[in-house]
């Protein structure tokens, strides 16, 4: 019976570390998927159209994924 109480309370811890949270940010279309352990955004950022005209862009927003976990970012290929 102490077993299945202690399994099932790490079961529960695990579920609220890992279940993210959806954010949509107002920054041109940022979605950021957040738990406690880790983050993960999906960056849509705008840009000004001076810096699309000089950097020859055909889109007016960067785009990438960051990922961190623990608060340290692992993983970043906005450009």
């Amino acid at each position: 019976m102490k077993k299945k109480l202690i399994i099932t309370a790490i079961i529960i811890i695990l579920l609220i570390l890992l279940f993210p949270i959806r954010i949509q940010l107002k920054d041109g279309g940022t979605v950021e998927y957040k738990a406690i352990v880790y983050k993960v955004s999906k960056v849509k950022k705008l840009i000004p159209i001076e810096e699309m005209e000089n950097e020859e862009k055909i889109k007016n927003y960067n785009q990438g994924i960051i990922i961190e976990i623990l608060g340290f970012q692992i993983y970043n290929n906005v450009k």
